[in-house]
C-alpha cells in the first residue's frame, strides 16, 4: 500500500517555535540553544509521526526533546501535534538527520539519542543508506556525552544484528542491553506508531539500549558544503514511524529491476 499522506496541521497554529528548518540552523548548532530552558537534550533521529517526541515530552518535562524528519510533511504534522499540546520542551528539525549528526552538532551536546524502526533499505545496491551504519554511529558516539544511552529498536533482526556489529566496531558503546517491552495502558502508550502497529500484528521487535563509554571519539565533526543540508538519501525519506510498503518482509533474492 502507498505511504498515506501525513495530516495538515491547523492553519492557525503558529509553528514558527516548533519547526526548525535545518538549513537556517547555524553552524556548529547548540540544540539546547533552542530551548527555553536549560536542561538535557535528547535527539530523536526519524521522528516519522512524532509519537514518541510528543509522549516522551510530555512524560518528562525536565528534560528536552529534539527529533528530525526528512519528509516535509511528516515535519510539519508534528510540529502542529507538539505546538497544539504547547510542548515547549520539544522541536522538530525538517532536513536529513546524518548532515545534523555528523557535520552540525558539536561534541557530547547529547544526554541520548533514539532510532526507532529505520527504514531497512532491503535492496543490496540501498544498503548504503541505512542509517546504523559504522560512520553514523562514530558521530553519534561523537554527540553523545559519556554515560548517556542511545536507543534502538527495530523490527528487521538482520538490520539489528549488523546495527550491533557497527556500534562494537566504533568502540564507544558498551555492550548492548536489551529493552524490554512493556504492556500498554492505552490504545497509543508505544513508542512509536510502527511499534503499535507491528507489536498488534503479533511481530517480534529487537531493542537495544547501549551506553556511551568515556573512549574519547576518534572522528571530528565533518566539515560540509551548505548543500549538502538539503541533498538527504534519494528517493523514499528514511523516515521512522511511517508507513513505507516494503517493511514487511525483504524482497526476492534477486536485486534486478527498476
Amino acid at each position: 500500500m502507498p505511504r498515506r499522506p501525513p495530516r495538515k496541521p491547523d492553519p492557525r497554529l503558529d509553528l514558527s517555535a516548533h519547526l526548525l528548518p535545518l538549513v537556517a540552523l547555524p553552524d556548529p548548532f547548540d540544540p539546547a540553544s533552542v530551548f527555553p530552558t536549560d536542561a538535557p537534550v535528547e535527539l530523536e533521529v526519524g521522528s516519522g509521526k512524532g509519537l514518541f517526541l510528543s509522549s516522551a515530552a510530555a512524560a518528562a518535562p525536565e528534560r528536552n526533546f529534539l527529533g528530525i524528519e526528512i519528509a516535509p510533511g511528516y515535519a510539519r504534522m508534528i510540529a502542529g501535534r507538539l505546538a497544539n499540546a504547547g510542548l515547549v520542551n520539544a522541536r522538530i528539525i525538517q532536513g536529513d538527520a546524518g548532515f545534523l549528526v555528523g557535520s552540525l552538532l558539536p561534541d557530547a551536546c547529547l544526554a541520548g539519542m533514539h532510532v526507532y524502526f529505520p527504514d531497512p533499505w532491503w535492496k543490496a545496491r540501498h544498503r548504503k543508506r541505512r542509517v546504523l551504519s559504522e560512520p553514523f554511529l562514530l558521530q553519534a558516539g561523537r554527540t553523545l556525552a559519556p554515560g548517556s544511552v542511545l536507543h534502538v529498536w527495530t523490527d528487521v533482526e538482520e538490520y539489528f544484528l549488523e546495527a550491533m556489529a557497527a556500534a562494537r566496531a566504533t568502540g564507544l558503546f558498551g555492550e548492548p542491553r536489551v529493552e524490554e517491552p512493556t504492556a500498554p495502558a492505552h490504545d497509543l502508550d508505544y513508542r512509536t506508531h510502527f511499534e503499535r502497529r507491528t507489536r498488534l500484528a503479533g511481530m517480534p521487535v529487537w531493542r537495544a539500549a547501549l551506553e556511551r563509554s568515556s573512549v574519547p571519539s576518534p572522528v571530528p565533526r565533518v566539515t560540509s558544503s551548505p548543500q549538502a543540508r538539503t541533498s538527504g538519501p534519494p528517493a523514499r525519506p528514511p523516515a521512522t514511524d511511517s508507513e513505507p510498503a516494503d517493511r514487511a518482509a525483504p524482497p526476492p533474492a534477486s536485486d534486478s529491476g527498476p
